[in-house]
């Protein structure tokens, strides 16, 4: 049975660009060295927050071999799998697992809304197709299917299965994910600005967006609530929660590499269709970081 010790920090990162949209590498590199110095658990690479629509095939892979590189071993690399058919899946998961990813962070099938049936032969089919460890990734909200705990139930038989990215924004979710399938799943959050709330309910780990930016406090909230220091977690988190709405937002691609740039690790560029930030909407994110920054809780 493939086994998985998954728990902890996952920084979804952003993928740096160059002003001409080219892949920033040199950037990448020292991202995922900060986020290692920092002490995260993982990473997880061309996600949502990585513009994985927005990357050719090559890109992606290039990415993901950088990360591999990089990690060294240190820390597990997941890849994210968001292709527009379930073949392209299939042989995007033997492509990463050839540069040594540790393991793939699956999505439905973009573009087709799936029914029940369909979303399960997806994930059933991608899964005898690679033998690397998966993380099912459920994401109502922005991509329209719901893996509700009754599938979860059906896939768990599936030994490849071992972690959920639960990011339907209901936090009780992960309460009845554990009713119908017990302690199966490795049950992280995907919502950052629910991440107090789903470990109280009893997620083990964080798939996080604004941790590309303060990792530290990222960690350091997991960590108290791992430890049960349920009060000094609830500060911190008051502290955060303004930036951690930023994830939870259409615009969070853009929001979080606005706040990347701001504290100095990484640019503002998207590809289009996406563009940076601008006016009031730029202005108030600069105004959330400022604060943030200027009653920056001493973890030291």
């Amino acid at each position: 049975m493939t086994t998985s010790p998954w728990q902890g920090i996952f920084p979804a990162l952003t993928t740096p660009f160059q002003p001409d949209f080219s892949l920033d590498e040199e950037t990448l590199v020292k991202q995922i060295q900060f986020q290692i110095h920092a002490g995260v658990h993982g990473l997880v690479m061309v996600g949502t927050l990585g513009e994985n629509g927005s990357l050719s095939l090559d890109e992606k892979l290039r990415v993901v071999e950088l990360a591999v590189q990089t990690a060294d071993g240190k820390i597990p690399v997941l890849a994210g799998v968001a292709e527009t058919t379930t073949r392209g899946a299939c042989l995007f998961a033997e492509q990463v697992a050839r540069r040594g990813a540790s393991g793939l962070m699956l999505l439905p099938a973009m573009q087709y809304v799936s029914d029940r049936r369909e979303t399960l032969t997806h994930y059933r089919t991608v899964a005898r197709a690679t033998d690397l460890p998966i993380m099912i990734y459920n994401n109502p909200v922005s991509y329209g299917v719901d893996i509700t705990p009754d599938m979860l139930a059906e896939l768990a038989e599936m030994p490849q299965f071992v972690a959920v990215k639960e990011s339907s924004a209901d936090v009780r979710r992960i309460t009845d994910i554990y009713t119908t399938v017990g302690d199966r799943f490795q049950l992280f959050i995907g919502v950052d600005d629910l991440a107090l709330e789903a470990f109280a309910a009893g997620a083990v780990g964080w798939v996080a967006g604004l941790v590309c930016a303060f990792p530290r406090e990222t960690i350091r909230l997991w960590e108290f609530c791992r430890n049960g220091q349920w009060e000094q977690a609830r500060r911190l988190y008051r502290w955060f929660a303004p930036l951690l709405h930023l994830d939870a937002s259409t615009r969070l691609v853009q929001n979080i590499k606005l706040v990347e740039s701001l504290v100095g690790v990484g640019t503002e560029t998207v590809r289009p269709p996406r563009l940076p930030l601008e006016g009031a909407e730029r202005e108030q994110v600069i105004q959330l970081v400022t604060r943030a920054l200027q009653n920056r809780p001493n973890l030291d």
